[in-house]
């Protein structure tokens, strides 16, 4: 059994098992636990950090006894990691924790009490002897030895890590990136673990990395803080960073000279890991990936754009009319000159807000282009965009992650230059969502011959993902581009239509809706945000579902700014969970969330190989607790995620604005508050209206709302591609 070490000599060491966990958080590690000591009748408080616990687990510890006036006498732990327990209770506890699959509350009793302290040994050099237990078949012993093993596989790198500080999920993931190489690995280059395992940041590095004695101002962690600041930036959608900002932003992170910041930069560019440019006349650093995705997609789009449609020259003053008859719909003037744009080049833009036609022109398009035997392709960036161009075009519409055939064991994509797709007409709805990683792959598998129609919103927010590709198509100028602004009759009978146009258009939404009246847009005011949050339970939890019979949790979408503060992502889905689904069991806690079956979750990532989405919402049908699984329902498909894996997901009773982009839902409440006051922008408010079909209500400041409609300053993307394209 591997010791702690420590290097003060003057820290006292001490051993016991966790008889509860009083406090944890898994955001800072920090726990106060209750912890039973051989030779010592009562337990003790510990006090400590360590990032991921089980109740039953040994700790060893290195810190000081001090006397808290509040809380009386308790170990401080500045060392703190996790052992295999030793004792009846300790095992016991350690069983039926989780940890090992395969064993709850039940098999643990079983176990020891047929092996007592020996279980270890026993299912480590004995496991036939498993199955002579109740209830152990072939399953069951099967699940418990893989998961054993794994666990003592891992025990090393665990103890390891965890005096670092470092979590056993984490643990785990780095042992199944790394295999027995680990701790080499880890100690070699700390840094890398932010760039190569889910879940772990470049902080966490960093600490690692402080521990490991890797000097404060050595260059690789100048190269690593680099990245990081690149990175976070990508998040926040920019494709590049201006130099100047850079360095100031790793020397804020990091804390040391620009010299030595700046010699990082001239490496990793060396090194062909990071790309210098310009945007404008300004200096500019790129991480390289979306560099050669953004000057690839240009070039990509050009090749496009050569020679005639494969559809050749048709005659739109005779394919209109024609289509007219078919559809029984009359084109307006504006659809007209659409359509006629369209079928006169190969790459093309559709732009518009809600209510203006853009569906009607697409299924024009389709039909007579499909009469000349052209085969069309319809993909959209999420399922739900997808499912909805199905259902308005008739024809089948995929995901472009399921167009692309992404293969989980070659970790790509099938569809590419080399393999590319088999159609000579490409329609990619939602346009405004795609971000510049995504599209590269999907552009590279576009065939030289076939035409590409772009559809979107380009007034809604841009894509979660870093880009603006949508905007830097249109601004270029190069690309054939409708702009539809003319709202159509059935259309106009919609307040959530009118509204969300006289938010683009910088003018306050019109409430004709009296609170006591059927509408479908309504504005709730209230001042204190106390306030506003419980009558946006109110609203979700029992008024819609009774006077519009909407479901609470299938039909009403929470939409807000932020994550944090009272009218948050977090603190409103906490509130509708407790009231929505509260009774729900079994119960788990697992990276700052509580889940039950019925719950409401969210996606956050892509997870290529679930084939589930970031942005997808699902149910939980089910959760195992011995087996640590839970199966979630995304549309009408089952998926199982490991209790490990549930950093991924989130609930999802409200969400933020930017995560339902694409997305419709037949309700939405949103909460507007000057709090909110660094998000409020036309952009997201418009977007936030127009994921509304059938009712919206906004509930909160008018002044809130007052900002958020003449704020038209969204924060321009740094990006490359308008350039590339002109």
């Amino acid at each position: 059994m591997e010791k702690l070490s420590s290097e003060k000599a003057d820290l006292e060491k001490i051993t016991g098992s966790i008889e509860r966990i009083t406090f944890h958080s898994e955001e800072t590690g920090f726990c106060v636990l209750r912890i039973k000591m051989l030779g010592v009748s009562k337990p003790i408080t510990l006090v400590g950090k360590a990032l991921n616990l089980h109740e039953g687990e040994t700790v060893q510890a290195a810190g000081q006894w001090k006397l808290n006036k509040k809380h009386g006498q308790q170990f401080e732990a500045e060392e703190l990691t996790l052992v295999q327990p030793n004792t009846i209770a300790g095992i016991k506890k350690y069983l039926s924790s989780g940890l090992i699959k395969g064993i709850g509350d039940h098999f643990a009793n079983v176990l020891v009490k047929a092996f007592g302290e020996q279980v270890f040994e026993i299912i480590e050099q004995h496991p036939q002897r498993l199955k002579k237990l109740p209830g152990i078949g072939k399953k069951r012993m099967a699940q418990i030895l893989k998961s054993f093993q794994e666990q003592k596989s891992i025990r090393s790198i665990m103890v390891f890590l965890q005096s670092h500080g470092v979590s056993t999920g984490r643990a785990v993931r780095i042992y199944k990136t790394y295999g027995d190489t680990a701790i080499e690995k880890v100690k070699e280059n700390p840094y890398r673990l932010s760039q190569e395992v889910y879940g772990i940041g470049f902080k966490l590095a960093d600490e690692l990395a402080q521990r490991l004695g890797i000097s404060k101002d050595s260059l690789i962690r100048a190269q690593a803080g680099i990245h990081y600041v690149l990175q976070k930036f990508s998040e926040e959608g920019h494709c590049g960073i201006r130099y100047k900002n850079l360095i100031y932003q790793a020397n804020k992170l990091l804390e040391i000279s620009g010299d030595i910041i700046a010699k990082a930069i001239q490496i990793e560019t060396q090194e062909k890991r990071l790309a210098e440019d310009t945007i404008g006349e300004d200096k500019c650093i790129f991480l390289m990936s979306l560099y050669h995705a953004e000057k690839d997609i240009a070039q990509q789009l050009k090749k496009l754009q050569w020679g005639e449609p494969v559809w050749g020259t048709i005659d739109a003053e005779k394919a209109i009319p024609w289509v007219e008859t078919k559809t029984k719909l009359q084109l307006s003037s504006s659809q007209k000159e659409a359509v006629k744009t369209v079928l006169k080049n190969k790459v093309s833009v559709i732009t518009g807000g809600p209510g203006v036609g853009k569906t009607t022109i697409v299924n024009s398009i389709i039909k007579i282009v499909k009469a000349k035997g052209v085969n069309v392709g319809l993909c959209a960036p999420t399922g739900r965009a997808a499912k909805r161009l199905s259902e308005t075009t008739g024809f089948e519409a995929k995901t472009i992650h399921r167009l692309l055939e992404y293969s989980p064991q070659e970790h790509a994509f099938k569809r590419n230059s080399f393999n590319p797709l088999n159609l000579d007409f490409l329609i990619i709805d939602e346009t405004s969502m795609l971000d510049i990683p995504l599209m590269f792959y999907l552009i590279k598998a576009i065939p030289d011959h076939a035409a590409c129609l772009l559809v979107g919103d380009v007034d809604q927010l841009p894509s979660v993902g870093p880009g603006a590709f949508l905007k830097d198509c249109i601004n270029s100028q190069k690309i054939a581009c409708v702009f539809l602004t003319e709202i159509f009759r059935q259309a106009s009978n919609s307040q959530i239509i009118l509204n969300a146009h006289l938010i683009n258009e910088g003018k306050m939404p019109q409430i004709t809706a009296k609170e006591n009246e059927l509408g479908d847009f309504y504005f709730i005011e209230e001042e204190d945000p106390e306030l506003i949050q419980k009558k946006i339970i109110h609203l979700v939890t029992s008024r819609i579902p009774e006077r519009f019979h909407f479901d609470p949790v299938q039909s009403v979408q929470v939409l807000t700014p932020m994550h944090r503060s009272g009218l948050g992502a977090q603190a409103l889905n906490i509130a509708l969970q407790e009231k929505l689904n509260g009774r729900s069991e079994p119960k788990i806690q697992r990276f700052g969330y509580t889940f039950a079956p019925g719950d409401k979750i969210i996606q956050n990532v892509n997870d290529y190989e679930k084939e589930v989405f970031n942005g997808d919402i699902g149910i939980i049908r089910s959760i195992d607790v011995q087996g640590q699984l839970i199966d979630i329902q995304f549309d009408q498909r089952l998926v199982s995620y490991d209790f490990s894996d549930l950093d991924k997901i989130s609930l999802a009773y409200a969400i933020s604005i930017h995560k339902s982009q694409g997305s419709e839902y037949p309700a939405v409440v949103i909460p507007l508050a000057t709090q909110h006051y660094v998000m409020l922008a036309r952009n997201l408010l418009y977007t936030a209206v127009t994921r509304g079909k059938k009712l919206v209500i906004l509930i909160g400041q008018a002044k809130a709302i007052k900002i958020a409609v003449k704020n038209a300053q969204s924060t321009r993307r740094l990006t490359k591609l308008k350039e590339w394209i002109s």
